[in-house]
Parts: structure tokens; C-alpha cells; sequence
């Protein structure tokens, strides 16, 4: 019998196969706390625009990716370059205003001003005016 500090010959911890999906594994969660962060900005920013507490927020984005088909976490990072530049598509903007300025179809009003144009000091928000 080997003694008990020698290692055995290759086990399942070994096998590159796993050790690929290990990896995989890692750059998946790596991934999904950076797209945790940039929706929990995004929502920031929903709350300070519409004047919303943080789970109505949430379900704005929510709201907005399903009527726009677009991925909540390519909304979340759409609203975080439009604040910095108010450069926002057209079809995502409706229906971030059409979210914060009146009921859904889906839920009660959200309580808060309208969203009525780019943030203070943007140029222009794409295919729209700034005012």
C-alpha cells in the first residue's frame, strides 16, 4: 500500500475536460458580476430620472428590454452611455418614457415626473430633439 502523501494517478480533477469547464465557469460568473453592476447603474439612473424607488426601477428595465427585444443588460449599458452622451435610439427611448410617464399595461403608475428628454447638459438624444 503507497504511503498516504502520494498521490494517485490522474482523478477527475485532472481531466482537461474539466478543468475547461472550471475556466468556463469562472468567466461566466466574472461576467455576470460586471453585468450586475451595470444594471444596478442603469437602475441608478432610472430612479434619479423617474423618480422611482429601486424595485420599480427594475422593473422598467425589465419593461423596456421586453418591448424593446432587447437584452436587459444591452439596455442597462444603452442608458449608461446616454447619460454620458444623450445619445439614446429612438425605439428604446419610447418606451423608457412611455414606462416612466404613464401606467404600463402590465402594473400600476409608477409614481414620478416623465422622462422628458437627455440629461441636463446632453446634446442630443439620437433621431430626437433636446427638448
Amino acid at each position: 500500500m503507497p504511503p498516504a502523501d502520494v498521490c494517485p494517478g490522474p482523478g477527475p480533477d485532472s481531466d482537461p475536460d474539466q478543468i475547461f469547464r472550471l475556466q468556463e465557469q469562472v468567466r461566466q460568473l466574472k461576467e455576470a458580476v460586471v453585468s450586475h453592476a451595470v444594471v444596478d447603474q442603469a437602475i441608478g439612473v432610472v430612479i434619479a430620472l423617474g423618480g422611482v424607488t429601486p424595485d420599480e426601477g427594475w422593473i422598467v428595465l425589465k419593461e423596456v428590454s421586453q418591448h424593446t427585444n432587447i437584452k436587459l443588460r444591452n439596455v442597462a449599458e444603452t442608458i449608461l452611455i446616454w447619460r454620458r452622451t444623450g445619445v439614446m435610439p429612438p425605439q428604446m427611448l419610447a418606451a423608457l418614457e412611455d414606462r416612466l410617464g404613464r401606467p404600463g399595461v402590465d402594473g400600476p403608475p409608477l409614481d414620478g415626473p416623465a422622462l422628458s428628454g437627455p440629461p441636463p447638459g446632453s446634446p442630443r438624444v439620437s433621431g430626437r430633439s433636446s427638448r
